[in-house]
């Protein structure tokens, strides 16, 4: 995909825009106080696969936490900042570095200003996060509802409040719990500005219907080039936000693999297995181990490593035999107890030694096996997908006159 060009800008350490790698953001629902409470809470959130952590900074004792917080943290921490811009003065003071700010709720232009001339100063960005429950009442007035054209008016008056001060290390957000409206509010802004822009479904609520709103939203518009940096707003634990979010990334090609991507047939007539209990297992093993691979479980070895051989490794299940394959080629027949087990000792040597080594290894007699296995499947259950009737009907058609 093309990826909309934008202005680049760096939150901490970490480039955001201008061609950078898609950023993942989640936020922690710990009291800002509670120093120690709250940097547990940002350490599990990195090792979820966030790149960068928000915290609110709603009083004087969360801002206090944050100079404590900021010092600690593994990744740049962002200031949530509402209503009181001296708060947001405080988080700069704090050390923190980013801020964001809703302009539904910081209404004066001068304090605008005045927070975006310290920002400009200490050489930090903020982000304009618009949202659709907050919007300002003269726009809900104009345009009837949170429509797309009144949030992204909403950004741009804000925006100008910056750049009236100089200041341009702008970030920006419009965020909406209506998908529909959410893309098209993106999309619109995409067309109007240049600065890199922070996607989100927001009040997207609990998964599943959490997670599938924000996937909706966030990966149609990745998918068009639009958006740099990116955050799941789900009402669960936030370090399911960032794992999301980094999963995504990853299925969509626009961020290295360092989660384990688990794939699985959905099992059909010829399993001799339980598919759904198998692919649970070796998800929850695999995870354990923290292994950055592509993984298949499939339910039967007459098409399971052949449909998968895109995968780095997978098992395929015979007649009380598993089929351990690498990137399609069967190298191991084990018995259907060890499947999981002999699964992961496999992909532990994979990551290692890599593919060719591990090919290298294979049992000699592993393929004719998983050929006879699959011949015997063919008897006993027949072919499922009806592939040899539906050949000579193609032939049938193709040799009429």
């Amino acid at each position: 995909m093309i990826r909309r060009e934008t202005k680049q800008l760096h939150v901490g350490g970490v480039p955001v825009g201008g061609g950078a790698p898609i950023t993942v953001q989640s936020m922690t629902t710990t009291k800002t106080s509670d120093v120690d409470g709250t940097l547990a809470q940002v350490y599990a959130l990195a090792g979820a696969g966030a790149d960068l952590v928000r915290i609110t900074c709603n009083d004087v004792e969360a801002a206090q936490g944050l100079a404590e917080i900021v010092p600690r943290s593994p990744v740049p921490i962002i200031a949530d900042i509402h209503f009181q811009y001296r708060l947001a003065l405080a988080a700069i003071e704090a050390g923190v570095a980013g801020l964001r700010l809703n302009p539904g709720n910081i209404r004066n232009p001068e304090h605008i200003k005045t927070v975006a001339v310290a920002a400009r100063e200490a050489g930090l960005p903020i982000r304009v996060g618009v949202n659709g429950g907050s919007l300002d009442k003269d726009l809900l007035a104009k345009y009837g509802s949170a429509t797309p054209e009144a949030l992204v008016e909403s950004a741009l008056t804000e925006i100008r409040y910056l750049e009236d001060v100089d200041f341009d290390a702008i970030k920006i957000s419009v965020k909406h719990s209506h998908v529909p409206t959410m893309v098209e509010s993106y999309r619109l802004l995409a067309d109007t500005v240049d600065y890199p822009l922070h996607l989100g479904v927001t009040e997207a609520g609990p998964p599943p219907g959490g997670l599938i709103k924000s996937v909706a939203g966030i990966a149609t518009l990745l998918l068009e080039g639009i958006g740099d940096t990116i955050r799941f707003s789900l009402t669960a634990d936030p370090v399911e936000e960032a794992k999301a979010g980094r999963q995504l990334l990853e299925y969509l090609g626009l961020r290295d693999r360092t989660l384990l991507d688990l794939i699985a047939c959905p099992s059909c007539g010829r399993a001799e297995v339980d598919v759904i209990k198998v692919a649970e297992e070796a998800r929850s093993a695999l995870e354990a181990e923290k292994l950055p691979i592509q993984v298949a479980v499939m339910g039967c070895v007459v098409n399971g490593p052949g449909e998968a051989r895109e995968a780095d490794i997978g098992i395929a299940a015979g007649k009380g035999k598993g089929h351990l394959f690498i990137k399609g080629q069967v190298v191991r027949v084990v018995p259907e107890a060890e499947m999981v087990e002999a699964l992961i000792d496999e992909a532990r040597k994979l990551v290692e030694e890599g593919v060719e080594a591990r090919l290298a290894a294979a049992d000699v007699n592993a393929a004719a096996q998983a050929t006879e296995t699959a011949l015997e499947l063919r008897s006993l259950k027949g072919d499922a997908n009806k592939a040899e009737e539906r050949r000579s009907a193609v032939a049938d058609v193709a040799n009429l006159d």
